[in-house]
């Protein structure tokens, strides 16, 4: 298994944001030039709409949901608007979210209604005695706490009809960025897709957040990893922010996020060693993914064992750099200047 690509710092920021916007079999033959721009630039927006919470003397918390919102608000990810649909049809979205100061945390599971479910994650973590809600009553819930409720035709989009449809033919489940926009047919088994988010503010607090879409054609009811605390999200101001995007059930299996703050916190571990080590124990038992690390200090790592992983950074100096495949990030506007 080879480990892709890292990047640590501690340039004394007070303020970080690191995303992601799932990993998987990202082949560069296959993402066209105008895709790879369009994924930049919604990388981009989402790292600006973070860090400006962040530069205001906002919350990690709030530097998170803010830039999950922009993730889910795209069609370009597995997350809100370009969720993927399961075997009967349906948009079912899942997210969490955790404060690393209190480790208070919060989570819904399979909504079909909530334009955000980020902001229901958040909502159940602040307004109510409970970690995770799901289906209809999440759906109360958040109706009640004024939250966007739209009707399900919202997040039909006609590519992911068209996927759903071929992995139908095909009984497949699949997970997202393992076949781009435009790609005419469908590859082997796959299992995820997923947007997430770590931070620190000018507080010295962590936050992590996680949303996704789930599988293509998932059946029965299926949830992931992404609104479970400790597999898909973690954050504890003693360790390390968490978000992770793989293989769902082995990243339950191997409690993912909180594996790698454990290994932080009591072992001492450096973050892109524990990540490494995570995704190891991950890989030894069939699955892969990747991992975006962040601690108290500004350290960060960005590790994946796939093709590629949709993933950005901010500090202090509010420049964004952002990347897909192994090679290190670039400033986005170099990016979007070199794909024109």
């Amino acid at each position: 298994m080879t480990m892709q690509t890292s990047i640590t710092t501690a340039d004394n920021s007070p303020i970080r944001l690191v995303i992601h916007g799932g990993a998987g079999t990202i082949k560069r033959n296959k993402l066209k030039m105008e895709h790879e721009r369009a994924y930049m630039q919604a990388l981009a927006q989402s790292l600006t709409a973070g860090y400006a919470v962040l530069e205001a003397g906002g919350s990690s918390i709030d530097a998170v949901t803010a830039a999950i919102v922009v993730m889910e608000d795209s069609p370009l990810f597995n997350a809100g608007r370009g969720s993927v649909f399961s075997h009967a049809g349906r948009n079912e979205l899942d997210a969490s979210i955790m404060d690393g100061s209190t480790r208070m945390a919060g989570a819904v599971a399979a909504v079909t209604t909530i334009r955000n479910p980020i902001r229901a994650a958040h909502a159940v973590m602040t307004k109510s005695a409970h970690v995770m809600l799901m289906g209809h009553g999440a759906e109360i819930f958040a109706a009640e706490q004024g939250l966007e409720i739209v009707d399900p035709s919202y997040f039909y989009t006609q590519y992911r009809w068209d996927q759903l449809q071929k992995a139908i033919a095909k009984e497949q489940v699949l997970r997202d960025h393992d076949v781009g926009p435009g790609t005419p047919t469908l590859s082997k088994d796959e299992k995820r897709g997923t947007v997430g988010a770590v931070a620190l503010d000018r507080y010295g607090n962590l936050a992590a957040g996680t949303s996704t879409g789930g599988l293509t054609n998932k059946r029965f009811g299926r949830v992931g990893d992404s609104p479970i605390i400790g597999a898909g999200t973690y954050a504890d101001n003693r360790s390390v922010a968490v978000s992770a995007t793989g293989t769902g059930e082995i990243f339950i299996r191997t409690a993912a996020a909180f594996n790698t703050a454990a290994q932080v916190r009591l072992l001492h571990t450096p973050i892109a060693d524990a990540a490494d080590n995570t995704l190891a124990e991950i890989a030894a038992i069939g699955g892969d993914g990747g991992l975006i690390v962040l601690d108290a200090q500004g350290n960060y790592a960005l590790r994946f064992n796939t093709g590629g992983m949709y993933r950005g950074t901010i500090g202090s100096d509010g420049i964004a750099w952002a990347g897909v495949f192994p090679e290190p990030e670039k400033p986005v506007i170099n990016s979007l200047a070199s794909s024109s």
